[in-house]
């Protein structure tokens, strides 16, 4: 009989975008059940046949009768399906599950890391938030943090026990699909062609959630200084605008507006990356940051602040450049040396590529995820 393991996620969303490759290759080996909340109505894709879904009200705002219940129901799943291994992902996530897996003494508890809100936060939020996580390291058994620079963030901060912890390969959840993400010149002279973007212009990609943490503010301020001496500079701006920033981004960039372009969803975005030639990523905090493996390996650099987690996908100067958070000047700095710098962009995309392939390939890191399960169980 195989090994049962469940993993707790808040939406399907987060197993879309983060596990399913590790998943799939666990469920040759082990019995998958994924515990969450189905009232969105999200499908797994492609997981469908292969993991047993457990429905669980685990919602997104805080509410201490809704998560109380939360715990109570999981505690009940957990002691119905003896489960050796409960693996949780996302904090609420993480805090529910593994009180209940405690309560319920799942012998493996283990909970990834992928970020910390309370970062960039100050006095009372701040120490709230951290609190929560610090009690999920109590809880937990065992504890995996998606980069080097985040797990000694944590470590520094007293959330997590080093001898709990660990980074699987060199950082990043789950890696990138090289088969999915790769240069792709068709797409580029497609998406090109439709937003008439000309083949000599140099696009600067934004793709993400649109929020203040993710650092776009800034972004829209530094490219109207270089779009102020490069007419060819373009940027696109890939993502759903959660914060309702997109009025205050078209101010920022009104009087260069023919050079700015939103996107709000696309389920492509590795074409977006193919036609766009620098990933731009000036976020407050990140956990690892791995839209920015996902441009590598498609072959484009990325611009990124000097943060954990990015520290960890970008090799400042030679697959990108890095520059102080919060420092306008230092990123329309660096826009402005890939602007100007055709071979620079290519060297950094190159370099940035091959790296992505070698070190972050989803393929590897499916394949650490499951040697780390068989070494605990």
């Amino acid at each position: 009989m195989k090994t049962k393991i469940c993993f707790v996620v808040s939406t399907g969303m987060t197993v879309n975008a983060f596990l399913q490759q590790p998943i799939k290759l666990l469920s040759q080996h082990y019995d998958i059940y994924i515990a969450l909340d189905t009232s969105a109505g999200e499908a797994l894709h492609g997981l469908e046949d292969i993991v047993t879904i457990l429905p669980v009200a685990i919602k997104r705002k805080i509410s201490l009768w809704q998560d109380l219940a939360a715990v109570f129901q999981l505690f009940k799943l957990f002691q119905k399906h003896n489960f050796r291994i409960v693996h949780s992902v996302t904090p609420k996530a993480g805090l529910l599950a593994m009180l209940a897996a405690a309560l319920a003494q799942v012998d493996i508890r283990i909970h990834t890391f992928t970020g910390q809100v309370w970062a960039t936060k100050l006095g009372f939020g701040r120490a709230a938030l951290k609190k929560l996580d610090k009690l999920i390291g109590c809880f937990c058994t065992h504890i995996l943090v998606d980069s080097p620079s985040q797990r000694q963030f944590l470590l520094d901060e007293g959330v997590i026990a080093p001898e709990k912890s660990c980074v699987l390969q060199k950082g990043s959840i789950s890696g990138v699909d090289v088969n999915r993400f790769k240069p792709n010149y068709s797409a580029r002279l497609r998406i090109r062609e439709s937003l008439q973007i000309a083949d000599s212009d140099v696009v600067f990609l934004f793709i993400g959630r649109l929020n203040r943490d993710k650092g776009i503010l800034d972004l829209a301020v530094a490219f109207s200084n270089v779009a102020c001496r490069h007419a060819n500079a373009r940027l696109l701006i890939v993502g759903v605008d959660e914060a309702n920033l997109s009025e205050e981004i078209h101010h920022i960039t009104e009087n260069f507006e023919k050079q700015v372009e939103f996107i709000e969803f696309t389920p492509v975005p590795e074409e977006y990356m193919a036609a766009s030639d620098v990933l731009c990523l000036p976020s407050y905090r990140e956990g690892f940051g791995n839209v920015i493996i996902e441009a590598a390996a498609v072959g484009i650099p990325t611009i990124g602040s000097k943060i954990y987690g990015i520290t960890d996908a970008v090799v400042d100067g030679y697959t990108g450049l890095l520059f102080t958070p919060r420092d306008v000047a230092a990123l329309e700095s660096c826009m402005e040396k890939m602007v100007g710098n055709a071979e620079l962009r290519q060297n950094l995309g190159k370099a940035a590529h091959n790296r992505a392939c070698e070190d972050f390939s989803s393929q590897k890191l499916s394949a650490a995820w499951l040697k780390y399960y068989q070494e605990l169980s």
